[in-house]
């Protein structure tokens, strides 16, 4: 039987002591010291470009006494419409019908037990989304949809009618000025920086606002302008950091 001397006694008591404390911390703990830090850093850009397509949202809106008579006419003055804009040379897939709604109109107030109003006619709508491909006869399509037949407006917006480089361009832009920006952290922290853990994009166009009004107040050959749209790109990393 092994007999510790009286000076190593104390010795392994320490050791065995240090080893239970080892086996006792959490792992957690063990793990976020390898952990190497990380910096969260977004970088931005915005590339404008001119446009070469208009979207324009037309409407028709009829009514009659009878349900059947609001929607003839309404077919009718739409037809009157789609025939006038391919005059224009726009394409049939640059026309898209939408929004076909059939509503009954009330008579003013109501009865006097409060009850539902009587019905006295009927209300016909109908929604045209064209895509214009040549600005320079914008104008002259709106002015012309609005004298046969268009009687509602619901919006216009210019864009691109090829995006894939401005999007490439964007995103570019904003990769480089999140690498620029978490650099300038990194030294002013005084640490270096590391791999990239992930990366993560959002992107798309700004432009004009859609512009509203009635048609029916619009004057002849309307002037537009088209302004510029933006491309616009968003690059968030997680990149180590290196002590």
């Amino acid at each position: 039987m092994h007999r510790f001397s009286p000076v190593s006694r104390p010795l392994a008591i320490c050791a065995a002591m240090l080893v239970g404390l080892a086996l006792t911390l959490p792992a957690g703990a063990a793990r976020a010291a390898e952990e190497p830090g990380l910096l969260n850093v977004t970088g931005e850009a915005q590339i404008p470009a001119i446009p070469d397509m208009a979207t324009i949202r037309l409407g028709v809106v009829t009514e009659d006494r009878r349900a059947d008579q609001a929607l003839a006419e309404n077919a009718t003055q739409m037809a009157a419409v789609l025939a006038k804009l391919q005059g224009f040379d726009i394409a049939p897939r640059d026309l898209q019908t939408s929004d076909l709604n059939l509503s009954p109109l009330y008579e003013p107030g109501q009865d006097y037990r409060g009850q539902s109003r009587r019905i006295i006619g009927f209300r016909a709508s109908n929604s045209l989304t064209v895509r214009v491909r040549d600005l320079e006869r914008l104008g002259e399509i709106l002015d012309a949809s609005v004298s046969d037949g268009a009687n509602n407006f619901g919006g216009l917006s210019f864009g691109v009618q090829a995006p894939g480089p401005l999007e490439s361009a964007a995103r570019e832009a904003a990769m480089k000025d999140a690498l620029a920006r978490a650099e300038t952290l990194a030294t002013a922290a005084g640490v270096s920086l590391g791999p990239i853990r992930s990366i993560t994009e959002q992107g798309g166009f700004r432009g004009p606002q859609m512009m509203r009004a009635e048609m029916a107040m619009a004057d002849a050959g309307v002037p537009v302008a088209a302004g510029e749209v933006t491309m616009s790109s968003s690059v968030s990393l997680v990149i180590e950091l290196a002590q």
